[in-house]
């Protein structure tokens, strides 16, 4: 059987290193890694756990490249940050002080036959000098670089969603062959949903939040809702409807749910004389043309005491931020936003869940027979496209915190089927 060797950089829990080795397996391919560069302590354990022979390298910054291993391909989900000196097309020199350096860097000096690089969608228009523009500079300076550099690169965002794995999470892959150009297009669609992986009987929630969603509604009621104050619709609870700060009146129910609406038109903007925000502090007087109740001030009064509402000034520009101008008056506004909540979304197991990222994986509830809890670790991993050998002995917030930063090994797969195809291997 042929080996082939490659490198895995910014390596995390290894999900590229897994849909590549699993592609070369296909190909009747041994993929060997001959160098793994990883910096976050329970990344680099995991990768211990399941690559127990491996050496994990630190700081790829601090790696000669005299001191790599010769191989084949390099993997790399690099960090995205801005590019001072993006667009100038002055070729190599552009990516030098960020961390696509080191990729270059390596990929000049190595010269191997292909790459495969991952990173977020937003890449793509990041850095936009005109709106008509089809991607950003930054984008623009990262392909002109692997141009020089004598790759073919081909390069496409791809949905997870559409590889098998239930979870709507889009992802831009740049990817480099010296033969010909991988085709990124027509890939055959699979699709599952979030039962395919759940798991079933495991301890649920028995929170405070968790005890008064319950107490309003069923587990079948709660399914496919989010919980936030600060939108409305038919699949929103609000913690008004729960009495979360304490219970109020059907009129005062409806009094939030009328201001809900109302504080995002773009008229009141126009009466305060400054620039429209999404939801804007509404006066007493304001409100009267919208709701009418002779106990009006009393009913707000109320619902600030409680903590459903808050007085604030609206807010102004000045320069990338919003302040409140004290020399506008005063007016009521719904207190809190969508993450202001233990429990965010109850997820459907007959659809798919959503992006998942670091800082919102525990607001993210699953229902399991008579409650409601977060998703496990292993559901986790599933959602990313590991198999079930895998081994995560980490902590359920590090577990998270790496969840939302890996990659989904089955789009890797694929895209680095294309390419050795493109390689002719």
């Amino acid at each position: 059987m042929k080996i082939v060797r490659f490198i895995d950089l910014f390596a995390g829990i290894g999900g590229i290193r897994r849909g590549f080795e699993l592609a070369c397996a296909e190909h009747g391919l041994s993929a060997k890694c001959v160098l793994t560069s990883e910096i976050k302590p329970c990344a680099v354990d995991v990768l211990h756990q399941n690559h127990p022979n491996d050496v994990i390298n630190g700081d790829i910054k601090q790696i000669q490249t005299a001191d790599i291993p010769d191989f084949d391909y390099l993997l790399a989900g690099f960090p995205c940050q801005a590019f001072s000196a993006a667009g100038k097309r002055r070729g190599f020199e552009d990516v030098r002080g960020t961390l696509f350096f080191e990729v270059a860097r390596i990929l000049k000096d190595k010269q191997p036959n292909g790459f495969i690089l991952e990173n977020v969608e937003g890449l793509v228009n990041h850095d936009k000098q005109n709106s008509s523009d089809p991607i950003g500079r930054t984008l623009q300076v990262i392909l002109n670089t692997l141009d020089d550099l004598g790759y073919k690169v081909s390069w496409r965002v791809l949905n997870a969603a559409n590889f098998g794995v239930p979870q709507d999470r889009k992802r831009i892959y740049i990817v480099g062959a010296r033969k010909q150009f991988p085709n990124l297009a027509n890939f055959e669609e699979t699709h599952s949903i979030l039962a395919d992986v759940l798991e079933h009987d495991k301890p649920v929630s028995s929170s405070n939040f968790v005890r008064l969603l319950l107490k309003h509604y069923s587990v079948a009621e709660l399914v496919g809702k989010s919980i936030k104050d600060k939108r409305g619709g038919a699949d929103n609870i609000h913690s008004w409807d729960i009495a979360y700060k304490g219970e109020i009146s059907l009129n005062e129910k409806a009094l939030l749910n009328e201001m809900l609406k109302q504080r995002r038109k773009k008229k009141w903007a126009v009466e305060y004389g400054i620039d429209w925000m999404d939801g804007m502090p509404l006066t007493i007087n304001q409100i009267c043309t919208f709701y009418q109740n002779p106990s009006l001030q009393k009913m707000l009064d109320n619902l600030v005491k409680l903590g459903y509402l808050k007085l604030e000034h609206p807010k102004k520009k000045v320069g990338n931020k919003r302040v409140q101008d004290e020399t506008l008056p005063v007016g009521y506004n719904i207190v809190s936003g969508k993450m202001s909540f233990e429990v965010n979304k109850i997820l459907d197991p007959n659809g798919i869940a959503p992006t998942l990222v670091a800082m919102d994986m525990q607001h993210l509830f699953v229902p399991d027979g008579d409650g409601i809890r977060t998703l496990t670790l292993r559901e986790g991993l599933r959602l990313f496209g590991y198999s079930d050998d895998v081994k995560f002995n980490v902590t359920t917030q590090e577990g998270y915190d790496l969840l939302g930063n890996t990659v989904v090994v089955n789009v890797i797969k694929a895209v680095a089927d294309r390419m050795l195809i493109a390689e002719g291997v």
